[in-house]
């Protein structure tokens, strides 16, 4: 009986020739990432060695930049620890620093066929490049950091076949949310995806549905390879891998088609991400407080271009506040070489540094009481984003920002029609 993506990469790492669900397997972890978040004192312990250095990297993302003295002392904590164990993916605050995953996805630090753990929950953002990345909790990463190894029980597999192609305006959230409002939660299990409607999506579009595979409560997410896969790794990194494609009779808990011709804008409304989108029609004219594009999911350089086309030569509505939040340094540099943040900020936006803030409530966005926010970001949770009577709408980035505009949510149809 043959394996499915997940199952094979979990039996190479873990030296077994086959797994199958329900099976614990004991891997080689061929890349673990450490946060700020990592060095909290409540969390953190003292580390006597490291399994290889050269398998670690720190990247500061949650604490960035650092607004109390808590956030300084774990960045200080953290870069202590890089130079006693001689660890040289530090990306530290400057130009190299980014959200985690955003990070992971600039430097191909996630490699096709391998095996990653992070110290966060979006983890599974690494699968947009065929590897099976997955979050940890703070005993299983140090585990992971001082053995090189980390376990995970083998679940099912959920695999989705696209077809046709996305219509201008329709982007990889709004497939999400599609997936989210019709499927619903994917607990313990491992979702698949491929199919010949995948080459028509950009990298950046399968980071942002590999991403949001955390919000299906999914165990992996994984992404098919292909040659746009091999080649962008293959550029950004000189690490050997082998991609891994599930076996021709590989055994899945379902499989579903979806024709991507077929989907349309969509929102998600307050307080939880599955079964809960609809059409934007059924929510436009809901006033907002405030706007925000970012995060793991959606602070890619074509997500900032989308915002940026919606906005040219308008002006961000009055009484609104539109946030935005490149997803590393790197993709700042790229927007602002192409004129994306020129034109943010004519409209009316202010443009963060990298960092996960306004996602997670931490600054630079926290809602106050009572407030709207729509986002483009991975959660829209009560309290997720600030004060736990506010309400949070998530949408794509075309949405977010017409509703920028707008003062109310509204659809981007006419830019793109």
């Amino acid at each position: 009986m043959g394996m499915t993506i997940t199952e094979k990469i979990l039996a190479r790492a873990s030296g077994a020739a086959t797994v199958a669900p329900g099976d614990v397997a004991v891997v080689d972890v061929d890349t673990a990432v450490l946060l700020d978040l990592s060095f909290l004192p409540e969390g953190w312990r003292e580390v006597l060695k490291v399994h290889d250095p050269s398998r670690i990297a720190i990247i500061f993302d949650h604490l960035v930049p650092a607004a109390t003295v808590q956030a300084a002392t774990c960045h200080k904590t953290g870069r202590e620890f890089a130079a006693k164990f001689g660890i040289a993916r530090l990306h530290d605050v400057g130009p190299d620093q980014g959200i985690s995953h955003a990070v992971i996805a600039d430097r191909a630090y996630a490699l096709p066929g391998k095996v990653l753990v992070n110290a966060d929950s979006h983890t599974c953002a690494g699968g947009a490049f065929n590897c099976a990345a997955r979050g940890v909790g703070g005993p299983d990463m140090l585990w992971a950091v001082t053995t090189g190894t980390a376990w995970f029980r083998v679940g099912e597999t959920i695999r989705y076949d696209f077809t046709g192609a996305l219509r201008p305006g329709v982007t990889a959230k709004d497939l999400f949310l599609h997936i989210a409002g019709t499927y619903g939660a994917h607990v313990n299990q491992n979702v698949e995806y491929g199919g010949p409607g995948m080459s028509g999506l950009s990298i950046n579009a399968r980071r942002t549905l590999a991403t949001m595979g955390a919000e299906l409560s999914a165990e992996f997410t994984i992404f098919e390879p292909d040659d746009t896969l091999i080649d962008y790794v293959r550029a950004r990194n000189d690490r050997p891998f082998e991609p891994v494609w599930p076996d021709a009779d590989a055994t899945y808990r379902e499989r579903r088609t979806i024709d991507l011709g077929t989907l349309q804008p969509l929102v998600a409304l307050p307080d939880a991400v599955v079964n809960q989108s609809v059409p934007v029609g059924q929510v436009a004219g809901t006033k907002i407080d405030q706007a925000f594009i970012g995060s793991c999911a959606n602070g890619t350089l074509d997500d900032l271009e989308i915002a940026a086309r919606v906005v040219r030569g308008r002006k961000v509505a009055r009484g609104t506040r539109f946030i935005v939040t490149p997803g590393t340094q790197a993709i700042f540099r790229a927007a602002l070489r192409a004129g994306y943040i020129e034109t943010l900020l004519e409209a009316g936006a202010v443009v963060t540094p990298a960092t996960c803030g306004a996602c997670i409530g931490g600054h630079m966005g926290v809602l106050g009481p009572d407030e709207v926010c729509i986002t483009a970001s991975t959660r829209n949770f009560k309290g997720r984003m600030g004060d736990p009577s506010a309400r949070i709408y998530m949408a794509s980035p075309a949405t977010v920002a017409a509703s920028a505009l707008a003062g109310k949510i509204a659809g981007a149809e006419e830019v793109f029609a």
